[in-house]
């Protein structure tokens, strides 16, 4: 930090005072306790004809600070308009505008968050540009959404999680014994029904249910009676992803047991036996279906033709004579 202060109006009267009484520039600097130079440099820059005046000081200071300061690129008309057209008329980014520029070598040079700031300030508004007041920053890339700094932590819209999939046990990771499962759920209509899917991470064993809402009570209670129907042997760990759908698993787990352990965020490649087992069912239930008419037996039945279908990973047997370790006659 600059510890320097201006002078003051004080101050400059002060000095007026002293040297009109012949002290030296030392002793006015050491009263002031101000540099020699200082006073030397005050005296010299404005005093008019060997006279100096308090007054006509601070005001020929106030002038020479209105000039301070790097001067604004867009008060030259030129390279403002060729901005704006680029901007507004062409649809260039910023930064397309700013690279191309020093591409061409041209004579006009502006950075790209010079333009940005120029946006922001709303220098390129047009009347009738966009509805509300957000102007020209209607036509950046990200339609004026917020941007947000470096490191920003999004919050809105995430649960709070119990274990994270680092901290699930080798045994699931590795597939080497039936229980560990995932959990997802697959949408239909915004706002109706949904599936709610669970997988086997060791034999790809599903079960499906119903639910009315994608809401997080509702989707809890399919859970839980998705989960009823095995031995509690055969549930050991559950996978979801991170929807607020899943909101309620600390209910889930004081009921049953059953440990939580979620992904990273954006990472469905760490659940991706439940993924591809959703894209099998979506052969049954297409995006944007309604599922409210469906009955809830059918879903029982997508899972049944699903666990019946032999899988390469498998060696061809199905899930279903993996995980209840029979064979079955399907040809």
């Amino acid at each position: 930090m600059n510890p320097y202060q201006h002078l003051t109006t004080g101050e400059r009267e002060r000095i007026f005072v002293m040297h009109e009484q012949g002290e030296t520039l030392e002793v006015i600097g050491r009263e002031l306790k101000r540099s020699p130079s200082t006073i030397s440099r005050e005296l010299n820059r404005n005093s008019q004809h060997g006279l100096y005046s308090p007054s006509e000081a601070t005001r020929l200071y106030a002038a020479r600070k209105q000039k301070c300061g790097r001067k604004r690129v867009f008060t030259d008309t030129k390279i403002f308009d060729v901005v704006k057209h680029f901007f507004l008329e062409e649809q260039w980014s910023p930064e397309e505008i700013d690279q191309r520029l020093k591409h061409e070598k041209s004579s006009y040079q502006v950075s790209y968050n010079t333009i940005y700031r120029a946006i922001y300030r709303g220098d390129f508004n047009e009347t009738g540009l966009s509805h509300g007041n957000r102007g020209a920053v209607r036509k950046l890339r990200h339609r004026g959404k917020t941007r947000h700094t470096k490191g920003h932590i999004e919050r809105r819209g995430k649960i709070q999680i119990s274990n994270t999939i680092h901290e699930r046990p080798l045994a699931a990771d590795d597939r080497t014994e039936i229980g560990h499962w995932e959990l997802d759920t697959v949408a239909g209509k915004t706002g109706k029904a949904c599936a709610v899917t669970m997988v086997d991470r060791y034999s790809r064993f599903c079960l499906i249910g119903k639910a009315d809402k994608k809401k997080s009570a509702e989707v809890a209670q399919i859970v839980l009676a998705l989960t009823a129907k095995l031995p509690i042997k055969d549930v050991k760990t559950i996978t979801p992803d991170r929807g607020k759908e899943f909101a309620k698993h600390v209910e889930i787990t004081e009921e049953t047991g059953i440990e939580f352990y979620f992904p990273d965020p954006h990472a469905p490649w760490q659940r991706g036996t439940n993924e591809n087992t959703n894209n099998l069912l979506r052969e049954y239930l297409p995006k944007s279906q309604d599922m409210s008419d469906i009955p809830a037996p059918e879903f029982a039945e997508y899972a049944h033709k699903l666990n019946t279908r032999p899988k390469k990973c498998l060696g061809w047997r199905t899930p279903y004579e993996v995980f209840y370790n029979e064979t079955l006659h399907l040809i």
